[in-house]
């Protein structure tokens, strides 16, 4: 994704509330990182949005997202699409079963917390220590692109099992956590996500006697409630940042298309003005009490990179565990995905008839190709850049979100029949999946 994206934003709430900036602006609406993660093939999430349908879209300029790179060259600019693999995500579960994650009731409740005076240092005593700074490799794909990324987690068990955003592990290669009071840093794992949600579960290697987060029932929250915004910010590391606001709104609704088409949408979001800034993405979003109620996703500002905002957007705790108890009992599906992801090696973008027609293609949709990794199975197969992808075991490919859904009831090392039109006509053949960069 470019530092350019249409945004959709639902209207701004009643109420005392910083307005938003009047140009520039993103919500994440899309909260993918900067560092351009693999090609955006999840569609939004089916079933009409809570709440006040969005505006029509806007194109606004340089707004920023909350994982922030901090190093390498991963298409900062120019081809306009995440650089990554066209992947298919393991259905097939190797999870044990645990007991679920759960939430509390939030002390003091809504009212409570609305008039609850707020303790900033008290607050982050409470939950800097289960908060870590989680530091990506990305890529290494195709034109030898590389990068770094970084993000934040909250510990949910003491085995070092971590929430974050699905943003900030996409496309990583490896995955470095830090930890309050320790020493070094620590491989992490994926262990299940859910593109849909932007939620992921992380495993801390190594590790146990963890110090963890105390989730809250986000079902009742209220708007002027106090809270403290606690991450990475900037990606710098060490102490983590902590700012205060209040809850400005709920059950948000935000959206953003990419330049190659493709959208994100999230719904159910906690809105506040507690300033956060790229890095603070998978960060805690706490009551007055200590309590998560949120996980900080993304936010709007002007300006390019490097910007705080004020406008700010959580996934509701209760939400976020909803879907890490799906992945902890191994409950794959179309939007849960677990463990290993399959690859088939490409770059995409979707077709529109302007491109078809310049690079002399018979297809008037598909996944366009916009780059190859070397010796992946779509080089093997004979899959070149600028070729287009039209079907997956005879399954019609229309856009480049298609792709993605239909590879997904396949694992690495799964075979799929492959077809694409190039300038020298139409093609099929068989590629073998291989094992890649976190979906």
């Amino acid at each position: 994704m470019s530092e350019s994206d249409a945004v959709n934003q639902p209207p701004a709430p009643q109420g005392p509330w910083p307005p938003p900036p009047p140009s520039g602006t993103y919500p994440p609406p899309s909260y993918q990182p900067s560092y351009q993660p693999p090609p955006p093939y999840e569609p939004p999430p089916a079933g009409a949005p809570a709440g006040p349908p969005p505006a029509n879209p806007s194109h606004r300029s340089s707004w920023i997202i909350l994982a922030v790179v901090v190093a390498g060259t991963v298409l900062l600019s120019g081809l306009g699409v995440g650089w990554g693999m066209a992947v298919s995500r393991a259905i097939h579960s190797a999870v044990t079963a645990q007991h679920p994650i759960q939430t509390v009731p939030q002390i003091g409740g809504s009212a409570g917390q609305s008039s609850q005076a707020l303790d900033v240092q008290a607050v982050a005593d409470k939950v800097s220590a289960a908060t870590v700074d989680i530091n990506t490799v990305i890529g290494g794909l195709g034109q030898s692109a590389s990068g770094q990324a970084a993000g934040t987690g909250m510990i949910l068990t003491s085995s070092g099992e971590v929430l974050t955003n699905h943003h900030v592990v996409q496309g990583s290669t490896s995955i470095k956590v830090t930890i309050p009071g320790r020493s070094g840093t620590y491989s992490a794992t994926v262990v299940g996500v859910s593109p849909p949600a932007d939620v992921a579960l992380i495993q801390i290697q190594g590790v146990s006697s963890l110090p963890t987060v105390k989730l809250a029932d986000s079902s009742t929250l209220s708007v002027g409630q106090p809270v403290v915004a606690i991450g990475n910010a900037l990606g710098q590391g060490g102490a983590p940042s902590v700012t205060q606001g209040s809850i400005t709104a709920l059950n948000q609704t935000i959206t953003a298309s990419s330049d190659n088409g493709s959208t994100e949408q999230l719904n159910g979001l906690i809105q506040s003005d507690a300033p956060i800034s790229p890095g603070d993405s998978g960060g805690p979003l706490a009551n007055a009490s200590g309590q998560v109620i949120g996980m900080i996703t993304a936010g709007e500002a002007q300006g390019f990179r490097r910007t705080t905002s004020t406008v700010g957007y959580a996934i509701p705790a209760t939400d976020a565990v909803g879907v890490v108890n799906e992945i902890r009992a191994g409950h794959a599906s179309a939007s849960v995905l677990i463990g290993q992801t399959g690859h088939l090696g490409v770059s995409v973008a979707n077709l529109d008839a302007r491109t078809a027609a310049r690079l002399g293609l018979s297809a008037g949709s598909g996944a366009l190709i916009r780059g190859v990794q070397q010796g992946s199975p779509a080089e093997q197969i004979g899959i070149a850049a600028n070729a287009v992808i039209v079907a997956v075991d005879g399954k019609q490919i229309a856009s480049a979100d298609d792709l993605g859904p239909v590879l997904w009831v396949h694992k690495p090392g799964q075979k799929v029949q492959v077809t694409w039109v190039d300038t020298s006509g139409r093609h099929t053949a068989t590629a073998t999946l291989i094992d890649g960069p976190t979906a």
